[in-house]
């Protein structure tokens, strides 16, 4: 996605009990920083009417959100915006999983708020571009197409593959765009690097996609860290719960299951966990780490007797927790075209004709213990910090609840809980618990729900500090980012080669 000013006018629709307001609102001749104020006046107007319209971060943050999910994050997808307080309702859920998919109401929209989208599925462009108006001169099939041209946006969101980051995070910072990067930052180390230098030397802003910095609940627990609550923090213990059909989706099935074509486990769905982590040990620096995990179940030798290949195919597939049969085509014939349903189909709307043929064909329609999947399904990673800190990530397929983290943080004056809504803090002095909860200002009403919030809260902080020039209001900037991706790659370093890694040093065992 690219953000640049536009000089148009704009109206919206309030409505507050019975009564309507259209005001007008002149952005000729804005830049970032009135459009931001414009924002502001957005909230304000969110606390007192109820709005048939949205701002420039949800719909921003609606298109993010949905881009992450797999048949997006398959294409080099690059979507062009003006960065102007652009009126939009998307009212669906996290489910809907195009680029586009979760914005159904457009009330009140800038013009052409949409500037251009690079994408090299034609069902895909073609529906952003007819959805948003978009010129034929700003729609590609190829980022390169957009790198070539003089620079016409003030921001890029790149939502390219995992392999796929470095070389448009790079040419796109040469070129000055303030960037907005899907997790992981990259797949190696070294690409990382070059990203972060790429950025720094541009003098432009990069945010990564870690959203969980921004959803308000953990927020919360950074907080209370800072402030002191729980005294000196001794012990972080988190648990990542990925969900049973999830995994089988998107790391057996799926477009992460093999890390020649992807990325490791740890990397793909874990490096949120491990930044936090990083972020709640604050100044101190992990000397130390141990990791370990396995493919410890979809392996071929796991195959129950009499199952077939496929399965649709398979007489014994209703006594399998994970049979497609259960996870895609039962789900749609209920009427849920959203995710995973969605991913399946990336071509056409799913229904019951495409989703059966998917399966029949497809890599989503085959047995989990037939795949190509080379990704632990269980890890564990133990770290050490300067001051004696510990801390403990496990990262589990096998569970009920679907990436429903859960955090226990042991304090030299209290032990704070998280369980995945709230925040509990036990204080030692007077043995009483305490529920703690976040400052909430997420437009829930535009169907800005996603990762709790944090997927609008992210995009606000980038918009922000795109318009005030102000990096310092990205949660997740590259120093920080880049620190939590080493301490990613040190971990997989230590399962791979079984020892301790003495962090920074490759020599040390």
């Amino acid at each position: 996605m690219f953000v640049s000013t536009v000089q148009q006018k704009a109206k919206i629709t309030l409505q507050s009990s019975s009564r309507h307001v259209t005001p007008a609102v002149n952005t000729r001749g804005s830049d970032l920083t009135e459009i931001h104020e414009c924002l502001r006046l957005h909230r304000y107007m969110s606390a007192n009417f109820r709005l048939e319209s949205g701002a420039l971060v949800s719909v921003l943050s609606a298109l993010w959100s949905a881009s992450r999910h797999e048949e997006v994050s398959h294409a080099a997808v690059v979507t062009v915006f003006r960065c102007v307080c652009v009126f939009v309702c998307p009212l669906s859920s996290r489910d809907c999983t195009d680029a586009e998919g979760r914005q159904r109401v457009w009330t009140g929209v800038w013009d052409k708020q949409v500037v251009g989208v690079a994408d090299p599925r034609k069902f895909a462009r073609s529906k952003l571009q007819q959805q948003h108006r978009i010129v034929d001169d700003n729609v590609f099939d190829d980022w390169h197409s957009i790198v070539e041209r003089e620079k016409f946006a003030d921001a890029v969101l790149i939502c390219t593959p995992d392999r796929l980051h470095k070389e448009p995070a790079v040419a796109f910072a040469k070129k000055g765009y303030h960037i907005l990067l899907e997790k992981p930052m990259a797949t190696t180390a070294e690409d990382c690097m070059a990203i972060v230098e790429a950025c720094t030397q541009s003098g432009v802003i990069l945010s990564v996609g870690h959203v969980l910095r921004y959803d308000p609940t953990i927020h919360k627990i950074k907080e209370l860290i800072v402030a002191g609550v729980i005294g000196d923090v001794v012990h972080i213990q988190h648990l990542e719960p990925v969900g049973f059909y999830h995994f089988a989706h998107s790391f057996v099935r799926g477009n992460w299951r093999n890390e020649a074509e992807s990325s490791f486990v740890l990397l793909a769905k874990s490096c949120h966990d491990i930044d936090l982590i990083h972020d709640w040990a604050g100044a101190r620096r992990c000397v130390r780490l141990s990791s370990f995990g396995s493919v410890s179940h979809f392996r071929k030798d796991n195959k129950p007797t009499g199952a077939a290949d496929r399965c649709l195919d398979c007489s014994i597939e209703r006594d399998c927790p994970y049979s497609a049969r259960k996870i895609y085509l039962d789900r749609v014939k209920q009427g849920h075209t959203g995710w995973p349903v969605s991913v399946i189909c990336p071509s056409s709307l799913p229904d019951i004709e495409s989703v059966t043929e998917a399966l029949r064909t497809g890599p989503y329609g085959r047995c989990v213990y037939e795949c190509d999947n080379d990704v632990c399904s269980n890890q564990v990673v133990n770290m050490e910090f300067e001051g004696g800190l510990t801390a403990g990530l496990s990262m589990v397929a096998f569970t009920k609840e679907i990436c429903k983290r859960k955090t226990t943080i042991y304090g030299s004056k209290g032990e704070l809980s998280y369980d995945g809504h709230e925040v509990c803090v036990f204080d030692f002095l007077t043995q009483r618990s305490t529920k703690h909860t976040a400052h909430e200002n997420t437009p829930w009403q535009f169907g800005m729900s996603g990762h709790g919030g944090a997927d609008y809260h992210l995009m606000d902080a980038f918009i922000s500090a795109v318009a005030n020039k102000d990096p310092s209001l990205i949660r997740s900037g590259p120093a920080e980012t880049l620190q939590s991706h080493l301490l990613v790659f040190e971990a997989e370093r230590s399962r791979l080669e079984g020892r301790v890694v003495y962090c920074g040093d490759a020599g040390q065992s």
